[in-house]
């Protein structure tokens, strides 16, 4: 089924933005971006999803390597001992020294739900394929894989506007006609308090045209 996803604002990057815009997703690609009387005029029988704020392409990642298998993510049920944030440092490795296959995997899963709750469609390499677990959990996300980039400075954050790119650089593709339907909506009114705020304003994350995380 067609859906339009639309948004107060609509920055496609690389082309205007469209204020009160759309965007028409037919399966994993964009059929039609514009204004949403227009878009709408145009497939009158697709489902419409409204999201505040704005609404762009999904963001890239370029540290998921050390966020993936560098920090562990708790479980939630494992709350009340370890709490919900990613554990860095010594505490990660208390817990490599007895943790298994399965605890592991779990642990690279919720790292990659946790960047899908940022926006993050895209991921820069290098990933380890020589390890099962990082190379298993990755293909069955979905996400894209794009070559490593210069080593960015600082410490590894879930949020990429943490590494202070512009929007340009820090989103995976821009948005264009026939291309893969890689989206983001974020609760802010435009890009400067985006970029002020971070991806944590994410409310939405659709990856090839399914819609992989909604903010509740």
């Amino acid at each position: 089924m067609l859906t339009i996803h639309a948004a107060p604002l609509v920055l496609p990057v690389g082309a205007a933005a469209v204020v009160d815009g759309a965007v028409a997703v037919d399966g994993d690609r964009i059929a039609a971006l514009g204004p949403y009387e227009e878009v709408t005029a145009a497939h009158p029988a697709a489902r419409v999803r409204r999201w505040p704020g704005l609404l762009m392409p999904g963001l890239r990642q370029d540290r998921p390597a050390e966020l993936l298998t560098g920090c562990y993510h708790p479980d939630p049920r494992e709350s009340a001992e370890l709490g919900e944030l990613p554990l860095w440092g010594a505490e990660f490795e208390r817990l490599s020294a007895t943790m298994d296959a399965a605890r592991r995997a779990g642990s690279v899963r919720r790292g990659l739900q946790r960047m899908l709750r940022h926006g993050t469609t895209h991921l820069a390499g290098p990933l380890d394929a020589a390890d099962p677990v990082l190379r298993t959990a990755v293909s069955r996300s979905g996400l894209v894989l794009l070559p490593p980039p210069p080593a960015p400075p600082g410490p590894p954050d879930l949020d990429p506007f943490a590494a202070g790119g512009d929007l340009a650089r820090t989103v995976g593709a821009p948005l264009t006609v026939g291309g893969r339907a890689d989206l983001a909506a974020f609760d802010v009114p435009d890009e400067a308090a985006l970029r002020a705020g971070g991806a944590r304003a994410c409310v939405a994350t659709v990856l090839a045209g399914r819609l992989v995380h909604r903010a509740r």
